[in-house]
């Protein structure tokens, strides 16, 4: 037995110990402790070194029955398929060395051990009851044996069978039927619905047979009905009749197989017509009626319902519906489910769901283009369910580079083991403009941010195997497309997925299983030390130009434990086997190549490996040759648009003839000529029909479709036929509201409302049918009319008296003719008496705003006893009781235009009527104003006779008093031919609409007065010749709209008014934004010009002086600019001749105008000479002339600087200064700086009065500019000089001297020419020896000496500059005063006590050198009043006068010292010191007394 595998082993093709790991145990443990269900168990006497089978079920069925050998219990472990899916559990069983040493089972050596005791005891014993004994328990053996045999066989039977069932594809089976249709016995003209609910894998594709024949709904699609939904599939039968009654059979098939089951339906007729009025089948929803569970019956309405929505990558959308229960249960919770493309979604990261009682709410957080698709909300309660689907779209988000491609989406893995996990993707709709060069993936591990990129060249397949993963650690992927623009977006990151084997994912993914009844026996001590045999099965599963992914089976035999895998390739034609994974061997049955030459053939084998070695390489593979080995499908065809809505259109188109793994078409839409293409959608749909929503109404588009599959897009299918973008045509909706209008013994007059549909076309007329009702019992129906009616109103003829009868009426429109409205009322035929008029019909509903709304009806058939004098308007809110109705007006209408004045009621309303007789058929008009804005409002007309009023009409639907956005009026407009016209413009058309005109609210018949042209969304009504007849209300409506409506008083005042325009049209003049005016140019050229205010190309001018036409010549230079409206005549020169009147004549088509300009007498003779002095200025310009001519100008240092500007200079030309005839040479203060010429005095006097002249000259001429300072000239060059210097005066101030008080003021430059006069009290100063006036530098002060009281006063300085001048004054009193006289007594005494203190004058010197022996003698003068002591020092000790030293002071003035014979000891420091009351001042001066030589030597 040790070659080959257990038979348990056979079918775990997964085998490996590494399920074995401690976090396994424990959660197998775990499992094992908390199961309902354990496994029975049995005690075993055999010895440890022998083994054997234990098998236990939860069925009881114990090997204990077959065997009396006890066994040993063994706890149980979970086995899985090859879809990782648990299957049941695993029974070890346990071996001992010794089976596999001998090769024996232990009961085959018991068999040998007791044969050997039986040959024994027969030679032993001859006893033939101790053979007999012997025989007996030989054959209970080996029936035991045989028993256990049987036994096992059947296991492993069952086990083969459950396994091929559960592992060959867990997923795919057969089609079954949960629910069955079943058959109906019905009522004919009645609905019958079967229905069956389908369950398989691959979802079985369904079709219905009547009597074996299948049923086609789209060519029959007014009888049969088919849906399929969440796998509840339904065939309605509409309007049963004896033809449906059948067999009807419902076939599901798939892949697996197919099944059918069977109903039949019988349709029986009733003794007479059908009853309307019977029930109807149930049904699963509540659209024809809620179902009855528990005593309640639940009415579900979804309002407020989404609508196909739009976004783009990154937004957030909300989609939400409002659901209406009845009746309202306290706490009531409906199931809310939402579904993308039938698949049910759950609350995630992407979508969040709410309900709020009365709300469903689901909100897409971030959007990606996997959300587009068609949503549904599914409302469930117990009576049945109700749904509402809208489709939403996704568009790409914007490029971070230019026409760089969409984002991948739907990143999916689709194989993951230890070793590699394959990611597919779908390629984006958007390619940017350029094809898409490939795909990068990226992975990040699960818990970081960190993307890293797979691949290093892009990669064309949409699948990609990547490798390099951390064995046990999850993955997310995410992809992105690169185009030769750039890199898209990122795609979606993928759902985790961890990087091991699917079994050990099972493992670690369920800790318990369910129970099935089966028990897999496995190994617990696999053998080890054996090399692994060879794998089997070796396949090629995926092969690309990028890589190949193989696939095989593990080897059948033992030592799977720790098996790996090495990969060999071998190159087609030549034996040499290359090993691929060389270093790492693989651990899955599984492997990718990477690095295959494209183009080249290979073929494959595996090896097995484990600690023992490396096993037989497997079979081969048949050679593969590198390269995709799906291809790109082919393009579809025969792509075909039909209308749908005014805003979508349908496509289908023939899909593609060789497509392999097909994801889905792509849908592509452009209008017509535009060649710009724009995707229909971004996620790929697996129909060949799609609804393209977003489109403009009106537009012409055209569409094409291309096939995706993993290898990448199909070429587009060609251009379909364009379709324009419009609602398609269907046939309307029944109409409503049957009333009577009048009845008489035979006949009875009819009326109904417009169906609120009419199908995307006019309503061509309508089709009355009658039938008779004799006691409750409905007869047949009968048309009343054959041919269409085309009013709302109509006499059916031909009825008994005393019977009654019921009405349907039908509309029919180019699409043919409608379903019948309900039946009416039951009315009986008997004439009417009544004295008062019937009720009036037919109210519309026109020009609704916000303030007013404007009310037509038809008046009554039936007028009673008198004619109809009047009607009456009633008003009220529609959700209001009936009680609420209120008059609109208080008296009666008359058969009269007129204007109802405004009445207060609750609201106040204003009322306009009126009415016109056209062919017996009057229409009355309401406009009702100041209406509460925003209110809905029911409206309803009464009609009155001399009898009284008679009976109400029916009401109008429900009105809101609102002007909708975008709603435009009538305007009255006047052309330039003067043509009046009323302009209506209506945002709101449709391919369909019409404009139709009413003068007085009756439709214009008569065109000889008016002419109607309309063109796109506007249209005008123009007035032939208007007179008084055209007076009256003209409205227009628009078909096709949403009530789209407006209305025009032209009143008589009105009329005339456009009247005056019109001709003003007529009879144009052209503006003029300025007369005829003249100015002269350079050169003495004089310019004539006027400008108009607006001409067209076509305007043109004449010309024309006294009379006479004027044009184009040397003399005149004409000129109109059209862009500017300016018009001038230019002239060189003015000659007596050209003396009098200029005229310029415009015209501009029937527009007309003109300007004169008289020129003559003083007025023509001061332009000549002005002309004239131009021309000789410019003749001066032409050679070195003035721009400026000289003049001077006073800088603020107040000096004076001539000055003048000059112009067309070369370097030759000379300018010369030239005072009183003299040249003022170039040394002094001249200059020439930016063409100006200057010359500066900085110090100007009397002496620089004269005549200055500059002269220009050079080859070109000679000009003089001359500047008279002589006289007045100088004397107003000089008050200029002294506006300045009185300008930069400072203000007066006050300050005291020892001699009085001083007033001055500072300027910044002083010309003795200047005059100044000093004020005291407004009069001027006369100056004596008290008070002196003066300046010093640029101070000018006024000197009071001896100041006084009377001295007190306004005190100013007034400068003369020839002008008005400049004073300055100061207030010399108060405290000023006070101050100022302080201040001057102080500065007195302090001078009189300097002039008279004690002072050392001079006379003595600093130093005194004397040699010894000689005579000393200094005198210094004294001064001072009194007379100062006189005191000497020597060294700073006062000494006396003796004989040596003499001291002496005569006359009060003189002080002298004499020392008689100085010696050594009189050398030091002496000082006088002088002092009186005053003051103390002292004089020092040194004696040095020197030794002679002579007198030197001698001592020595």
């Amino acid at each position: 037995m040790s070659g080959s595998l257990p038979f348990y082993q056979k079918h775990h093709r997964h085998y490996d110990r590494d399920y074995r790991s401690k976090e396994t145990v424990s959660k197998l443990s775990q499992y094992q402790a908390s199961s309902r269900y354990t496994a029975g168990s049995s005690t075993s006497a055999a010895t440890s070194r022998s083994s054997g089978l234990n098998v236990s079920t939860h069925y009881g069925l114990e090997a204990s029955r077959l065997s009396p050998i006890l066994k040993r219990a063994k706890p149980t472990y979970l086995a899985v398929d090859k879809d990782h899916q648990i299957i049941g559990y695993v029974v070890p069983i346990f071996r001992g060395s010794q089976e596999f040493g001998t090769g024996f089972s232990s009961r085959e050596e018991a068999r040998v051990r007791d044969s050997s005791e039986y040959m024994a005891r027969r030679d032993l014993f001859t006893s033939g009851m101790e053979m007999e004994r012997s025989e007996q328990t030989s054959r209970r053996e080996a029936i035991r044996e045989t028993a256990e045999r049987i036994s096992l066989n059947k296991r492993i039977h069952e086990h083969g069978v459950h396994f091929k069932r559960m592992n060959e594809d867990s997923l795919m089976h057969t089609p079954e039927f949960v629910i069955k249709p079943r058959s109906h016995t019905v009522w004919e003209k009645q609905c019958v619905r079967l229905h069956c609910t389908v369950r398989g894998w691959p979802d079985p594709r369904v079709v219905w047979y009547k009597n074996n024949v299948a049923i086609d709904p789209v060519g029959h699609g007014d009888k049969y009905k088919l849906e399929s939904k969440y796998n509840m599939h339904s065939l309605e039968i509409n309007r049963c009749d004896f033809d449906d009654t059948a067999q009807y059979r419902v076939s599901a098939m798939n892949s697996k197989g197919e099944l059918s089951s069977f109903a039949s339906v019988v349709v029986k007729r009733f003794k007479g017509d059908m009853d309307e009025s019977l029930p109807s089948p149930r049904r699963g929803s509540t659209e024809d009626g809620p179902v009855c569970e528990y005593g309640v019956n639940f009415k579900t309405h979804i309002v407020d319902k989404f609508g196909v929505t739009f976004g783009r990558e990154g937004e957030t959308i909300s989609l939400g519906c409002t659901v209406i229960i009845s009746p309202a249960l306290h706490r009531y919770q409906p199931e809310i489910q939402w579904y993308r493309d039938d698949v049910l979604l759950s609350p995630s990261k992407w979508y969040n769901m709410h309900w709020s009682g009365d709300h469903a709410t689901m909100t897409l957080t971030h959007l990606n283009k996997e959300d587009e698709g068609l949503y549904t909300l599914r409302v469930t309660t117990k009576s049945g369910y109700e749904t509402y689907s809208a489709y939403v779209f996704v568009r790409d988000s914007e490029a971070e580079v230019e026409r760089a491609p969409g984002a991948p989406l739907d990143v999916r893995c689709l194989d993951a083991n230890k070793d590699y996990i394959i990611v597919t993707w779908k390629q984006p709709a958007v390619d940017g403009g350029d094809s898409i060069l490939g795909y990068f993936v990226d992975r990040c591990e699960v818990g970081t941010t960190h993307w890293v990129q797979c691949n290093d060249t892009p990669v064309k397949f949409a699948r990609f195997p990547v490798t390099g993963l951390v064995e046990g650690r999850s993955y997310m992927f995410r992809v992105r497309a690169v185009n030769q623009n750039g890199m898209s977006h990122p795609s979606r990151v993928s759902e985790p997925v961890a990087a091991m084997d699917p079994s050990d994912r099972a493992r670690i993914r369920g800790a318990s299983a369910p129970w099935t009844g089966q028990i897999i026996v496995t190994e617990e001590e696999p053998a080890e030390g054996i090399v692994p045999g060879r794998p089997l099965e070796l396949q090629v599963t995926e092969a690309t130009k990028n890589y190949v992914v193989l696939s095989w089976k593990p080897p059948g035999d033992k030592g799977l434990e720790g098996v790996m895998y090495y990969v060999e390739k071998c190159v087609a034609g030549s034996d040499t086997w290359q090993r691929v994974n060389t270093e790492i061997p693989v651990k899955s049955p599984r492997f990718a190549l990477f690095d295959l030459a494209e183009g080249n053939s290979y073929s494959f084998r595996v090896r097995c490996c484990n600690a023992a070695g490396v096993g037989e390489p497997s079979d081969p593979t048949e050679a593969s040759t590198v390269g995709d080995k799906l291809d790109i499908p082919s393009a579809p065809s025969k792509v075909v648009p039909i209308r749908n809505t005014d805003t979508s259109v349908v496509v289908s188109w023939q899909a593609s003839s060789e497509a392999k793994e097909l994801v889905g078409y792509y849908i592509e839409a452009s209008v017509l000529d535009s060649n710009e293409w724009e995707p229909c959608n971004n996620k790929p749909v697996n129909v060949t029909r799609f609804i393209c929503h977003g489109l403009t109404t009106g537009e012409k588009y055209v569409f094409r479709v291309r096939a995706v599959n993993a290898a990448g897009l199909s070429q587009f299918s060609p251009e379909s036929e364009p379709v324009e973008v419009k609602a398609a045509i269907a046939s309307p909706a029944p109409p409503y509201g049957i009333t009577v209008l009048e009845c008489v013994f035979d006949s009875m007059v009819l009326s109904w409302k417009q169906p609120t549909f009419i199908g995307g076309a006019d309503i061509t007329g309508y089709f009355v049918d009658y039938r008779e009702v004799i006691d409750g019992v409905t007869g047949k129906w009968h048309e009343a009319n054959i041919r269409s009616i085309s009013e709302r109103a109509y006499r059916v003829s031909d009825l008994k008296e005393k019977r009654k009868y019921q009405f349907q009426v039908r509309a029919a429109n180019m699409a043919g003719v409608g379903i019948p409205s309900l039946p009416s009322d039951t009315f009986l035929c008997e004439e009417w008496t009544i004295a008062v008029p019937g009720p009036p019909h037919d109210l519309q509903v026109r020009e609704v705003r916000s303030d007013s709304l404007v009310l037509l009806w038809k008046p009554p058939v039936y007028q009673g006893r008198d004619p109809v004098n009047g009607f009456y308007i009633d008003i009220k809110e529609a959700d209001a009781p009936v009680e609420a109705w209120k008059g609109v007006n208080t008296k009666a209408t008359e058969k009269t235009f007129f204007k109802v004045p405004i009445v207060r009621l609750s609201y106040f309303v204003q009322l306009h009527v009126w009415q016109q007789l056209l062919c017996n058929l009057i229409s009355f008009i309401l406009q009702i104003k100041n209406l509460k804005e925003g209110g809905n409002f029911v409206f309803r007309v009464r009609a009155q006779n001399k009898a009284g009023v008679g009976q109400t009409s029916e009401e109008t639907e429900p009105v809101i008093a609102v002007t909708k956005p975008g709603t435009k009026e009538i305007a009255v407009d006047v052309d330039d031919d003067g043509i009046i016209s009323l302009n209506f413009e209506c945002c709101d058309t449709t391919p369909d609409s019409k404009f139709v005109w009413s003068k007085d609210y009756e439709e214009i018949a008569d065109t000889s007065r008016l002419t109607i042209e309309t063109k796109g969304n506007k249209s005008k009504t123009i007035f032939n010749t208007p007179a008084e007849e055209d007076i009256g209300i003209y409205s227009c409506i628009v078909t096709h709209t949403d009530g789209a409506s407006s209305s025009y008083t032209l009143s008589e005042e009105e009329l005339k008014r456009l009247l005056e325009v019109s001709h003003d049209h007529k009879f144009p003049v052209i503006p003029l934004k300025s007369e005829l005016a003249v100015e002269l140019l350079e050169k003495g050229k004089v310019r004539f010009w006027l400008q108009a205010d607006k001409m067209s190309a076509n305007g043109k001018v004449d010309y024309i002086f006294n009379d006479n036409l004027i044009s184009q010549g040397d003399k005149y230079k004409l000129n109109f600019d059209k862009n500017t409206g300016v018009i001038e005549m230019i002239m060189d020169s003015l000659t007596p001749a050209d003396e009098g009147t200029f005229t310029f004549k415009l015209q501009d088509g029937k527009a007309t105008n003109q300007s004169s300009l008289v020129l003559i007498g003083d007025v023509f003779k001061e332009l000549q000479k002005e002309s004239e002095f131009q021309m000789k200025e410019w003749v001066r310009k032409q050679g070195p002339h003035f721009i400026e001519y000289l003049g001077y100008e006073v800088t603020p240092e107040c000096c004076v600087v001539l000055k003048c500007k000059v112009g067309n200079m070369k370097k030759d030309t000379s300018a010369l200064w030239y005072k009183d005839g003299h040249e003022i040479k170039a040394d002094e203060n001249l200059g020439f700086t930016e063409g100006v010429l200057k010359l500066e005095i900085a110090q100007i006097s009397k002496k620089d009065s004269g005549v200055y002249e500059v002269v220009l000259k050079d080859d070109r001429g000679k000009d003089t500019s001359t500047l008279n300072l002589t006289d007045k000239g100088f004397k107003d060059l000089m008050n200029e000089v002294f506006s300045f210097i009185a300008n930069s005066s400072t203000p007066l101030k006050i300050t005291s001297t020892e001699n009085g008080i001083r007033l001055y003021t500072f300027v910044s430059y002083y010309n003795d020419l200047l005059q100044v006069t000093w004020h005291y009290k407004d009069s001027a100063i006369s100056f004596s020896d008290r008070i002196k006036s003066g300046v010093v530098g640029e101070q000018l002060w006024l000197q009071i000496s001896e100041p006084s009281e009377k001295d007190m006063g306004k005190y100013a300085i007034e400068f003369n500059d020839g002008k008005g001048g400049l004073r300055r004054t100061v207030e010399l009193s108060g405290q000023a005063f006070d101050d100022a006289f302080a201040e001057f007594q102080r500065l007195k005494a302090a001078a009189i006590a300097e002039r008279s203190r004690a002072r050392v004058a001079g006379g003595l010197p600093d130093v005194v050198t004397i040699q010894e022996g000689k005579a000393l003698n200094l005198t210094c003068n004294i001064s001072g009043d009194p007379v100062p002591e006189v005191t000497w020092l020597k060294n700073d000790r006062e000494i006396t006068s003796d004989e040596h030293c003499i001291l002496k002071f005569e006359s009060g003035k003189f002080a002298s010292f004499t020392i008689t014979g100085v010696n050594i000891s009189d050398s030091g420091k002496y000082s006088i010191l002088v002092k009186n009351k005053y003051g103390t001042e002292s004089g020092d001066f040194t004696v040095s007394v020197f030794i002679s030589e002579e007198a030197a030597s001698k001592k020595k």
